[in-house]
């Protein structure tokens, strides 16, 4: 083997354990833990020019700095990936980037925003492949958070139809129990939202995934609240919001300890101020990390500005 072979090969197996790491970390744990590994990643297929590797590794870099809640440096990484591929390979990722970079804006409750880099990713994967499925579940979200029943049913129809034969993607099937709650809860079917996530809660902890389990046990928390089943839906809650404590997951710690800070008020005033607490001074660390403009927007939502101003509750915030 020639010097340059052998240096190649052991930038591979760099690479390999670097990008297995940070996968990791993005969605069986800390998310946090993983931003170190894949920015080392980065930089190294960077230098190597290998574009592939560098696309994966910064979707992944994406996936947790986003899911840690600091969506300023996520949008920042995933942003120029969104059109800079070059490669088949690359533009698949570049639409994985692009449904990302739509669930930050949705989580921010940008919607309108969200749809537009949904359809990319949709345009870029022509609606195939994991990238396609991203996309068309991310619009369905969206649709959600517009108030368009319709058009999330018709969109969860089509992202399901696609994952219908793929029983290997245990998290394209757990986000799918997330839109499925959103969308019975819009069109007013508390019941069937809590069977949707109970069954993502489910899959979420045999696949072995603990914030997939957390979000999962949000949406069955709302869905038991709107059904009038307050103590299953504070048990599922409490677990919820330790659950992404522990992960450090500031995107779902404030809608969680929102809600259940307002739940418990009049019953449990200690507790109810704990949770209240959390919850801005989660969505303070969210508003940290976010640029000029978007802070603003996002501190001057309503509901995020309810809780700040008076502690009442937060909402759920898309898939």
């Amino acid at each position: 083997m020639t010097q340059e072979n052998a240096d190649g090969a052991e930038l591979a197996r760099e690479l390999g354990g670097l990008l297995a790491a940070g996968e990791r970390a993005a969605f069986h744990g800390r998310p946090a833990s993983g931003v170190g590994p894949l920015t080392l990643a980065v930089e190294a297929a960077a230098a190597a020019d290998l574009e592939g590797e560098a696309m994966a590794a910064g979707w992944l870099l994406g996936v947790c700095l986003g899911a840690s809640g600091r969506y300023g440096g996520a949008l920042a990484v995933l942003d120029p990936m969104v059109t800079s591929a070059t490669t088949p390979e690359g533009r698949v990722l570049g639409a994985l980037a692009a449904a990302t970079v739509a669930s930050i804006h949705r989580q921010l409750g940008r919607h309108s925003v969200a749809q537009g880099f949904d359809e990319m990713a949709v345009e870029s994967s022509k609606g195939e492949g994991e990238a396609g499925f991203d996309g068309l579940l991310g619009l369905a979200a969206d649709a959600v958070g517009l108030g368009e029943s319709a058009a999330a049913a018709s969109r969860l129809a089509e992202a399901a139809a696609l994952a219908q034969d793929r029983p290997d993607w245990w998290r394209q099937r757990v986000r799918l129990g997330w839109v499925r709650a959103e969308v019975a809860l819009l069109q007013g079917s508390p019941e069937d939202a809590a069977v949707a996530a109970g069954a993502a809660v489910e899959l979420a902890e045999h696949s072995g995934a603990p914030r997939h389990v957390a979000k999962g046990l949000l949406f069955l928390g709302v869905a038991h609240l709107e059904a009038g089943r307050t103590p299953d839906a504070t048990a599922a809650l409490r677990r919820a919001g330790l659950l992404a404590e522990s992960l450090g997951t500031l995107p779902l710690q404030w809608p969680v300890r929102a809600v259940l800070g307002a739940l418990l008020a009049g019953t449990d005033d200690a507790e109810s101020e704990r949770c209240l607490g959390a919850a801005r001074h989660a969505v303070e660390e969210i508003a940290a990390d976010l640029p000029e403009d978007l802070r603003a927007e996002w501190l001057a939502r309503p509901d995020v500005d309810t809780l700040l101003q008076s502690g009442g509750p937060g909402r759920t915030s898309g898939a």
